[in-house]
């Protein structure tokens, strides 16, 4: 691979090639990024809901052992 690039001038090493790379698969990577993304904010949403959940039963539990309102 090196002696195919070893005669190319630097710009067709450094800009032309990246470009047709991110032209040719430039779909796919963005669909990997977007999936990627997508299940964080699923991962950080369930995360929220399940603390949101514990906060809500551990101020009940509370609430409940002590006959105070909440």
């Amino acid at each position: 691979m090196q002696e195919i690039f070893a005669g190319l001038p630097w710009w067709v090493k450094w800009v032309a090639v990246p470009v047709i790379a991110l032209v040719v698969f430039g779909g796919l990577i963005a669909s990997v990024v977007g999936f990627v993304i997508g299940l964080l904010f699923k991962l950080l949403v369930f995360v929220a809901v399940v603390g949101g959940l514990v906060y809500v039963v551990r101020k009940f539990m509370a609430g409940s052992s002590t006959r105070g309102d909440w």
